[in-house]
């Protein structure tokens, strides 16, 4: 059996290390992909895995990659070896993923558009879904709350809403300039202004017509308290992250939702949608493509793959100054 490398998280907080292991068989409806790049979200892979005392699975480690099709099984149509693909699968020299389902997990790059990019393309996908289903007129102002990977890619998504204007929030110098470089009109640094006073203040005491809440985690539970007094009476505020409470435990967060400030207000949260799932995929890869949505300035870090452990070190330990990490396979 053909062995690999993969990154695994062990018991113990922050145990992650690179492993060697049997390359994947594909199925019948999968292709197997050797990767050249991956990217690593550090909302979900650090708060939901690199967090925990317990081990986690593998297959849990990292779902945005890119590379060449290396194999594919008996019952798959529509993509064959020597293709470029995105596919959904954990940190690993080798992943393997599904072109077919109503969640197909392997999609067939397009010509002009490069694996590094490509790997941020599941989360493109999603914040097209999301921004598509964000309750607004055309012209209204937006709010991005959180300047992470999906907040910067939601500021840009929400682009062809055609609002009139886009205002990125965080507490990093590095991420609310990588927010102005990305195309963000009004950017506030809550490290030394009040988020909610300066949103009022653009916006002559009204508020804000639509807020996206991108913050998550445990600093999420006080940026959605200040999502809800920046909103305007009649807006919305779309829930886009996901929180935790003190204790960093993934879903055990109490979001505090005060009812006399909401009053007058919608919320809402994922996507409320049933869009086949080909037609955002296409789109966001030609929004990735043409520059609509930006990942170059996203992007802090590219590192070989056997750095990777110490990527999850950093992300987590320096958030200052370390953002978009892209794994290097082929190096």
């Amino acid at each position: 059996m053909a062995k690999m490398q993969r990154l695994v998280k062990l018991e113990g907080f922050g145990n992650v290390r690179m492993a060697q292991a049997d390359v994947p068989v594909p199925g019948p409806d999968e292709v197997l992909v050797r990767l050249s790049r991956s990217l690593i979200s550090r909302g979900s892979e650090l708060f939901r895995r690199y967090v925990l005392e317990e081990a986690v699975s593998p297959s849990m480690m990292g779902y945005s990659a890119a590379g060449e099709v290396v194999e594919a099984g008996s019952a798959v149509t529509g993509i064959q070896p020597g293709d470029r693909a995105m596919v959904v699968a954990p940190h690993a020299q080798y992943g393997t993923g599904s072109p077919h389902g109503v969640a197909p997990t392997a999609f067939v790059l397009p010509p002009d558009l490069d694996d590094e990019t490509a790997t941020f393309l599941p989360l493109s996908i999603s914040a097209v879904q999301w921004m598509r289903h964000t309750p607004m007129d055309e012209g209204d102002t937006v709010v991005v709350m959180g300047q992470g990977l999906v907040g910067l890619l939601c500021a840009q998504a929400v682009r062809e809403r055609r609002p009139g204007r886009v205002i990125a929030v965080d507490a990093y110098e590095l991420r609310c300039r990588i927010a102005g470089e990305c195309g963000a009109d009004e950017v506030i640094n809550v490290s030394d202004t009040d988020p909610v006073e300066a949103v009022m203040d653009r916006t002559g005491g009204v508020g804000a017509d639509v807020v996206i809440e991108c913050v998550g985690g445990t600093a999420g539970v006080e940026s959605f308290k200040q999502a809800q007094r920046m909103t305007r009476a009649g807006g919305v505020i779309h829930l886009i992250a996901k929180y935790q409470a003190g204790d960093g435990v993934a879903g055990s967060g109490v979001l505090p939702l005060d009812s006399d400030v909401m009053m007058n207000k919608r919320l809402v949260a994922g996507v409320p949608s049933r869009e086949p799932l080909p037609r955002p995929v296409e789109d966001a890869a030609r929004m990735l493509v043409d520059g609509r949505i930006q990942v170059e300035p996203i992007i802090t870090h590219r590192l070989p793959w056997q750095q990777a452990p110490d990527a999850y070190h950093m992300l987590y330990h320096e958030p200052a100054r370390a953002l978009g990490v892209v794994l290097g396979w082929d190096e």
